[in-house]
Order: structure tokens, then C-alpha cells, then sequence
């Protein structure tokens, strides 16, 4: 299938990445099936963790299909991206729909990108998982291809400033192999988090973490909050969207 939309989005990705001075190192791209459909799961450190990813499937000539929250559907240019690249509209108030499709995309043969976490991590350490990817995989009867993008919250994440333009941040994609869904979804959540959090020690061993820097986990003597400090901020976040005091993300 040729997909010239996203082919064309390929392009200027890759463009992005060149202008930028960004540099991506990929460790175990070997990883990514070259057919068949697999649950691509994503750790969320950043609003554009998925450029990364999807370069990393391109490098395999396979194509990620992202699943995106239905409001972007009211922004006409996204709106024609969503519908030209496959991506899948989530409606977070009935999501049965659109993890049905996702399902069948995966039984057709495709890559869907799934976040454990859901939601940013504020502390950039794992949070806890839903367990949407590993229901996914057990229901189309694809393996989990575990994922991790380290160094894009420098360019842009959750309240703290854009830094776009030429930032030449490093930022590196490390994919483990695929794993078999367990039918326990319990078991296969706990296998995705261990695998997930070996890749992440992995693409942190030789990433430089200066001390104090907001998107450096404490533990690597930065400033971002704890895994603590977080929830609290998270829940807060969410109080005062349900008062109506902030408004949605738009991720």
C-alpha cells in the first residue's frame, strides 16, 4: 500500500529530525517484526516521544499506527492526518470502539502503538500501567514489542517550555524483544513493565544527566519530581479539570 500522506510525513520527519540537529541513536531496532501485527508499547516522557518510535518502524519498513484522543479529530489538518495514516480515534469516555479497531488491525497484520502509562510521567520514571496493550495482544494474538524513547522531554513535555528549533538534543529508541502475551493479564503486565524498565537502565547508561536538570529523574540527581511528587501533581491535575479550572491536554 503506497500511503503517499504518510509517506510524505515520513519525509518531513525525517527532515525534522536533520534541521533540528537531533540525534537518535537506535539499540535493538533488529527487534522490530518485519510483518505481522505486534503491539508497539511506548514509555510517555514527552509530547513527541512518537516521532522517535515511528522512525524506528520505519527503519523496518513497517508503518506504526497511533492511537490519538477523538477531540484532535476538530482540528481539520489533523483530522485529514488522522484518516490519510491509519491513526485511531479514542474516545476516552468509550474506548470500546476504538480498541476494537485496534484489535482488528492487529489481526490484519499492523503495528499500533499503545502507552502503557497513558499519561505523561511527570518524574520520567515508569508509571503504572493500564492494561489496554497487553488485553490487545492476547485478544488479536500478536506479541508486545516493548519500547523506550529517552531524551525527547528535553524538547517538549509536560509543564515546562517548548524547546524546538535547532536544540541538536540526543535522544535515544531502545526496542527490546517481542514478548508473548500471557492469557493472565496480570503476568503479562508484569513481564512488559521488567522489560521496559531494563531498556530504559539501558538507554540511560550513556546518556549524560546533569545534576539539577528539570528532565533528569531524581534518582539520576536531577530535579524532576519523585514518583510521589508526581502522582499528587497528576491528581491535582485532574481535580481541577473535573471543576473545570484547566483545560484538557491535548495528549
Amino acid at each position: 500500500m503506497a500511503e503517499p500522506t504518510y509517506r510524505a510525513c515520513e519525509i518531513l520527519a525525517q527532515f525534522l529530525v536533520r534541521i533540528t540537529g537531533t540525534r537518535i541513536t537506535y539499540i535493538g531496532e533488529e527487534n522490530i517484526p518485519e510483518r505481522g501485527g505486534a503491539v508497539i508499547a511506548i514509555n510517555h516522557t514527552s509530547y513527541v516521544d512518537w516521532l522517535p518510535a515511528a522512525l524506528a518502524m520505519h527503519r523496518r519498513r513497517r508503518r506504526l499506527r497511533f492511537m490519538i484522543k477523538a477531540e484532535m479529530q476538530n482540528v481539520k489538518l489533523v483530522n485529514f492526518l488522522i484518516k490519510q495514516n491509519g491513526a485511531i480515534p479514542v474516545d476516552r469516555n468509550a474506548g470500546a470502539g476504538a480498541y476494537a479497531v485496534a484489535v482488528q488491525r492487529l489481526r490484519e497484520g499492523e503495528v499500533v502503538a499503545v502507552y502503557p502509562e497513558a499519561t505523561i510521567s511527570r518524574s520520567f520514571e515508569l508509571k503504572e500501567f493500564k492494561t489496554g496493550a497487553a488485553r490487545m495482544a492476547v485478544e488479536a494474538d500478536v506479541p508486545i514489542v516493548p519500547v523506550i524513547v529517552w531524551g525527547s522531554q528535553r524538547i517538549w513535555t509536560k509543564g515546562h517550555p517548548r524547546q524546538l528549533g535547532r536544540n541538536k538534543v540526543p535522544i535515544t529508541v531502545a526496542v527490546g524483544p517481542p514478548l508473548h502475551a500471557a492469557r493472565d493479564i496480570s503476568v503479562t503486565d508484569q513481564v512488559l513493565r521488567e522489560a521496559m524498565t531494563a531498556l530504559l537502565d539501558r538507554a540511560q547508561q550513556y546518556y549524560p544527566h546533569p545534576a539539577g536538570e528539570y528532565w533528569v529523574p531524581r534518582r539520576l540527581g536531577g530535579s524532576a519530581p519523585t514518583m510521589d511528587e508526581a502522582r499528587q501533581m497528576d491528581a491535582d491535575d485532574a481535580a481541577a479539570k473535573a471543576a473545570g479550572r484547566i483545560p484538557h491536554e491535548s495528549r
